[in-house]
């Protein structure tokens, strides 16, 4: 990754979480006009750096998928995952604190992705198109936060420490999406709290995203890793059928938010595609059906 536009990113993020901070105890500080003022500015420029910096490094990523256009049939957001054959016992118990670092670094990303979607809302709602250099950033991310969820406890499916960048590598987790040549003008202002709803809702239940945080309250998705790693424990062994159904959890929860952050127009099947790639597309489907 770029090392200056990755600084202006991480700085204008910080400066941002401040200008906030100091925004919300507005009042209980009476920090008068001069004050309001001055955060205000603060605000502006770490969103001027956050949409400087992420254009940057999204330059820099080389797009995997071709264009959305190009791939008639296939889903645009393509994920895969290869299970390690020799996974260790005991390193799932000690990932928590390994991805600490990539914790924190995906915090700051995660603030950067929200300011770069709405920002490409707006360039979508005017023009069209999504920012191609934004868009490489915001895939970026979900595949900088699959790999990190792969090796820890989205899936425990490799021992493999996760790399540090945004682009794609030989890692036994990938995720691309093809790019879209034209978005709706109009579907900008629905899809992410309307159209979307009813994905969000079953990715809800599957992964508990909008669960209570009560230990009585667990996900689908933490169950299964949780029986997985307890069998892994003792056996040695990752089961294959847990693993694609992982898979398939995790799989139509990245499809949900490539479409809820605004990066196609295509809806995503209410399906559950198990297994380590993605499927082909149906005959039906293909360009040489048509």
């Amino acid at each position: 990754m770029p090392a200056l536009p990755m600084a202006g990113l991480v700085a204008g993020v910080l400066l941002g979480l401040s200008a906030v901070a100091l925004l919300s105890a507005y009042r209980s500080l009476s920090l008068g006009w001069d004050g309001l003022t001055t955060a205000l500015l603060v605000l502006g420029v770490s969103l001027v750096l956050i949409l400087v910096g992420a254009a940057g490094v999204g330059r820099a990523i080389a797009p995997g998928a071709s264009q959305e256009a190009d791939r008639a049939g296939y889903e645009p957001a393509q994920l895969s995952g290869h299970l390690d054959p020799g996974l260790s016992r005991w390193l799932w118990l000690v990932k928590w604190i390994l991805v600490i670092p990539h914790y924190i670094v995906l915090v700051l990303l995660w603030v950067a992705f929200l300011v770069v979607t709405v920002a490409a809302g707006f360039a979508i709602l005017f023009t069209g198109r999504y920012p191609a250099s934004l868009f490489q950033f915001t895939v970026g991310v979900l595949r900088w936060n699959w790999r990190v969820s792969f090796y820890a406890y989205g899936v425990l499916g490799t021992d493999r420490y996760p790399p540090f960048t945004l682009a794609r590598v030989d890692y036994p987790a990938e995720f691309d999406v093809a790019y879209p040549v034209k978005l709706s003008h109009w579907k900008v202002l629905f899809k992410s709290w309307l159209f979307a709803l009813p994905q969000l809702l079953i990715v809800a239940a599957l992964t508990g995203s909008l669960a209570s945080s009560s230990m009585a309250s667990i996900s689908l998705l933490s169950l299964l890793v949780c029986i997985a790693a307890v069998i892994l424990l003792f056996t040695g062994v990752y089961r294959l059928g847990i693993f694609d159904l992982l898979m398939g959890i995790n799989r139509w929860s990245l499809r949900t938010m490539t479409y809820a952050a605004l990066m196609s127009d295509k809806y995503p099947p209410f399906r559950l595609d198990q297994g380590p790639l993605d499927p082909p597309p149906s005959p039906a489907a293909s360009p040489a059906a048509a």
